[in-house]
């Protein structure tokens, strides 16, 4: 059984940040592929960022140059730097962790994050 952690929403003003960061833990000692996926209101669930243990990532369009993925293999702890927050980036965040061929998958159980003055 593996649980994935996540913490650091909350609410922040436009133009300010907020880092999350989710930790895995449980039967697996290696994870090929951590990331962040994020679902408004009314809106399909969409990946934000992700991150190999390579160190390769992607990262969405809307996030570009904004937000940064990274990752402490040793920790299984992945982490999302969110810089120069937009209204349109309020969601809940969803951690997830799988394999190359998902052969395993796992989500954690969400964190709130809305950026409102």
């Amino acid at each position: 059984q593996v649980q994935l952690v996540e913490s650091g929403g909350g609410l922040v003003q436009p133009g300010g940040s907020l880092r999350l960061s989710c930790a895995a833990s449980g039967s697996i000692r290696w994870i090929y592929a951590m990331g962040w996926y994020r679902q408004a209101p009314g809106k399909q669930r969409e990946l934000v960022a992700s991150i190999t243990s390579g160190g390769t990532t992607t990262v969405t369009d809307s996030v570009k140059g904004r937000f940064t993925i990274s990752r402490d293999n040793a920790k299984n702890t992945v982490y999302l730097q969110m810089n120069t927050l937009k209204p349109e980036d309020s969601a809940v965040y969803y951690c997830r962790a799988h394999g190359s061929y998902l052969e395993y998958d796992y989500w954690g159980q969400g964190t709130q994050v809305t950026v409102s003055s």
